[in-house]
């Protein structure tokens, strides 16, 4: 029989997750019966929301997230051999899924994956990234939760991230003024000189509130908060009234071992500046996926839209990039590779 490798939820996360946290184990796969799909992945995303979600989860549950995976044997026509599907098959390298709904999944799939054509020119591993759910984030969380429009100002947190990369190269695309917030030196130089950003400002070396006031001197229409906590209270403070602001992610908390913030409290600004503001899970917008794919790749083979994957090699350092992600060391999108 084969044999599955997987990474499962081992302990309850108490703060910033840890090695001990994540056990490895061994599946054996049975043989394939009618209608099954034998799938091996090479690309695993390693996200925010992981950090999130998994606590709700039973301890000993698999880790979650997106892969993309390659057929390797096939007992169902939709899913010829050689061929790429994405997934939520979560951390391991073999799955076994089968899309009949009077039959049992049996690899811990629990969306039913769907084929994915290599784009000529884009690596197949942006389906993860600018192409995948953090690209559609960016893009529909922007457009149809902020409506930017020319000559307004957009201040981006977790900018050097998945996510607000692609947000200020949108913003640029709709000839808007783009300030983005990262956490160093060289990831505010990647923004400025590569992205195009308009400035870029390092929360942990500057003044974010005198930063802002100088690089944002006509005040803030559009914040695109990827962070949460008390840098956003600062930039939502200096925003224009009626401003939007899209509730991406709050990673700034995600670790906190209590729900309990320090942050300055924020409704009296949204009050007092009438700002909309709306959280948002890129799902609502699955029915319009291949709408944002189109878009994207557009732009990305356009030159308009650039991406940087920081990729981590081999099934075993899983853990290690996820807690490297939660850091902040990844530039661009975070991924693991076969």
């Amino acid at each position: 029989m084969v044999k599955a490798r997987k990474f499962v939820f081992a302990s309850i996360f108490d703060g910033e997750p840890k090695q001990s946290d994540f056990e490895l184990q061994f599946e054996e796969l049975p043989t394939l019966e009618d209608g099954d799909v034998l799938v091996e992945t090479i690309y695993w995303s390693v996200d925010p929301y992981m950090r999130v979600q998994m606590p709700k989860l039973p301890v000993n549950s698999t880790m979650i997230g997106e892969n993309i995976a390659r057929v390797i044997e096939s007992n169902d026509p939709k899913y010829p051999v050689g061929s790429y599907v994405w997934s939520f098959f979560g951390w391991r390298d073999l799955t076994i899924f089968n899309n009949n709904m009077d039959k049992k999944e049996k690899g811990g799939n629990h969306i039913p994956p769907y084929i994915v054509e290599p784009i000529a020119n884009i690596p197949l591993s942006q389906r993860l990234a600018s192409l995948g759910m953090t690209g559609l984030s960016a893009y529909f969380g922007l457009i149809e939760l902020c409506a930017p429009k020319a000559n307004e100002t957009i201040v981006i947190s977790g900018a050097a991230g998945a996510v607000g990369s692609i947000v200020g190269q949108i913003g640029k695309i709709l000839n808007c003024r783009v300030v983005g917030v990262a956490g160093s030196a060289e990831k505010c130089r990647w923004l400025k000189e590569e992205l195009n950003f308009d400035a870029a400002i390092d929360y942990k070396n500057e003044n974010i509130e005198e930063a802002l006031q100088r690089l944002a001197p006509n005040g803030i229409d559009v914040y695109f908060d990827n962070v949460g906590g008390e840098l956003s209270s600062i930039v939502m403070s200096q925003m224009n009234e009626f401003g939007r602001v899209a509730l991406c992610g709050a990673i700034s908390t995600y670790n906190l071992k209590s729900d309990r913030t320090t942050n300055i409290p924020i409704q009296p600004i949204i009050i007092a500046k009438q700002l909309k503001v709306e959280g948002f899970i890129v799902n609502r917008w699955f029915m319009r996926w291949e709408e944002g794919v189109a878009k994207l790749s557009q732009w990305i083979l356009a030159g308009q839209l650039k991406y940087r994957e920081t990729i981590s090699n081999g099934f075993d350092s899983l853990p290690t990039a996820f807690i490297g992600m939660l850091r902040g060391d990844n530039i661009g999108k975070a991924l693991v590779k076969k």
